[in-house]
């Protein structure tokens, strides 16, 4: 049943001349005695009339065409009351106990509807289902881009200190949402039952009414105090002081996302960024000329800036400043990445703990910055050494190493400790993570290469096994002595291949491969591929039954007893079984 055009009629009529007017005698005593009626009585009584009637024989017409006029006059009431949820004065319609009424209504003539769907289709009249609850939800969506609307053309109330129109609209359309969904928490919501959770309902309709005209603002160029207006709202007033607002924490706002999609948002951001660079870039050469030492007080530096844009301005221009410097890679270039690191954990401490207003999106987004900048110091502190560990690590698994006689970890490890003793002035927070991800790409390196290697006899695998063992115990104490003593699991992988390759029962390898697979959600089929392809002794049938066993077995969520990701840092070591045994 559509919304009935009458119930704006009747509400212009009622406006006029303070009481229903209707035509005719005999309607007017009708709907003084409805009126007098709780609008659910009403409703049971037409269910108790639907029901006589259409369960005996001769029914004429005449009656079929009263109950539809009655039930579509209590929809009228219905509606009203529906469409005055935020009347606050005390006309009838817009009394809680008229609204609650209406509500057991709808839900009254929704069961109904249900009954009549578990019988015979020719049975049933023709107004049935009625379909109340959804008629229900699109007047809410139509009363609330209605308020939007109402709330948009007004230009009376107190935004006439605001400089441009576009300001205006956004705060009038601001303040009408945060106004109606505290009116929906306070008054509304009591007149429907928890299950409907019509706070929700609200939130959502409002949130979508919202962004679509903020989209619409967005669409044309908007000038920077626009802009930046726009993006307080989106980004701060709306997340931060309308939905977290203490009487609407029934709100689900992780479910209603940003009032801009991304693209839009990132936009205007970049408009703003982009306008704003030549105020603010000298920030960054600012903490550049500093550089020169080690201490930087970064609350000095902040002083006179604060919020959100201009902090994520500040770490734009400051990671830009050190890839532009990289890229020139002066002689100095290592002094400046480790005073760098010392700047970017204050930065990232500053950000995570003492800036005060920052919804968490926003945080992530300055923190991502430092990530970027963070990796950039990193990767030049120790990209010579990624090389030279690959060639040391290219001795693994020849006979040499196999049987003791050649060192290879003893020689990598003493090259790492003379390269590492450059970085002892760094400070332990600035160096700690960075030895951590050398002490991952070394042992990562050591895998790939032990799953590319064609061991040639079963005494070769049992003796390199031994080997790995001893090497991992070696790399981990090596690590632990640089600062880096919170990856034990890395030296436990090591272990667990090893005891793999040592194995010759094919039940055995079963268990290590599949309790492997259940420690790292990152080990890959095609990594269990590669690993059994070094075995000896494992028929075809033994194979497949590892695979689907550790597919089998691997768990659905995330589990304590899970390690971090690891495997995906050894790539491209696919190996069949026939390449292996070549």
């Amino acid at each position: 049943m559509k919304i009935p055009a009458k119930i704006w009629r009747h509400r212009k009529h009622k406006n006029q001349h303070g009481d229903d007017q209707p035509d005719g005698g005999h309607e007017e005593e009708e709907e003084e005695q409805q009126e007098e009626e709780r609008l659910d009585d009403l409703s049971r009584k037409l269910i108790l009339r639907e029901e006589e009637l259409f369960t005996q024989d001769g029914r004429s017409e005449e009656e079929e065409d009263r109950l539809l006029k009655d039930f579509e006059s209590l929809s009228v009431r219905v509606w009203m009351a529906i469409h005055s949820s935020f009347v606050t004065t005390a006309t009838p319609a817009g009394r809680p106990d008229v609204l609650r009424s209406a509500v057991d209504t709808i839900l009254q003539q929704e069961t109904q509807d249900q009954r009549w769907t578990e019988r015979p289709a020719d049975s049933a009249p023709v107004w049935r289902p009625l379909r109340w609850l959804r008629t229900h939800n699109l007047l809410l969506q139509k009363m609330v881009e209605k308020q939007l609307k109402d709330a948009e053309e007004n230009e009376t109330g107190d935004t006439g200190q605001l400089s441009s129109v576009t300001k205006r609209q956004v705060c009038r359309l601001g303040k009408r949402v945060k106004e109606d969904l505290l009116t929906a928490a306070e008054a509304v919501r009591h007149c429907y039952p928890s299950r409907m959770d019509v706070l929700n309902i609200y939130g959502g309709l409002y949130h979508q009414a919202f962004a679509a005209r903020l989209a619409q603002l967005c669409s044309s160029e908007l000038d920077l105090d626009d802009c930046s207006y726009l993006l307080f709202w989106v980004n701060h007033y709306y997340p931060d002081e309308i939905l977290k607002h203490k009487e609407l924490d029934g709100i689900k706002t992780a479910c209603l996302g940003s009032l801009l999609q991304p693209d839009t948002l990132g936009r205007l951001e970049e408009q703003y960024l982009r306008s704003t660079k030549k105020t603010y870039f000298p920030l960054g050469t600012k903490i550049m000329q500093n550089l020169n030492i080690n201490t930087l007080n970064i609350d000095q530096i902040l002083l006179n800036f604060s919020g959100y844009f201009i902090l994520l301005c500040l770490c734009c221009s400051y990671r830009k400043s050190v890839e532009d410097l990289v890229k020139v890679n002066p002689s100095n270039l290592h002094p400046v990445l480790k005073a760098t690191l010392v700047c970017e954990q204050q930065l990232r401490d500053y950000i995570s703990g003492q800036a005060e207003g920052l919804a968490e999106e926003q945080k992530r987004r300055c923190l991502d910055t430092l990530s970027a900048l963070r990796d950039c110091c990193y990767q030049c502190l120790t990209f010579p050494l990624h090389g030279k560990i690959k060639v040391f690590l290219s001795q693994l698994w020849t006979p040499p190493w196999v049987d003791g006689s050649l060192p290879v970890v003893d020689q990598l490890l003493s090259f790492l400790s003379q390269q590492l003793a450059d970085l002892s002035d760094l400070k332990p927070a600035c160096k700690q993570p960075l030895v951590c991800d050398l002490h991952q790409d070394l042992v990562a390196q050591y895998m790939k290469k032990t799953m590319k290697t064609r061991v040639k006899s079963r005494q070769q695998q049992v003796a390199g096994s031994e080997r790995m063992v001893e090497d991992a115990k070696k790399m981990d104490g090596f690590f632990r002595e640089q600062g880096c003593g919170s990856a034990p699991y890395l030296s436990e992988t090591l272990c667990s291949v090893a005891e793999i390759l040592r194995l010759q029962d094919p039940a055995s390898v079963h268990l290590e491969v599949v309790d492997l697979a259940r420690r790292f959600p990152d080990f890959s089929g095609a990594h269990v591929s590669a690993l059994l392809s070094l075995k000896f002794g494992l028929s075809a049938a033994d194979v497949r039954s590892i695979r689907a066993s550790v597919e089998e077995n691997r768990p659905l969520d995330a589990s304590a007893n899970q390690s971090p990701p690891f495997f995906s840092r050894v790539k491209n070591i696919i190996k069949t079984r026939k390449t292996a045994s070549k």
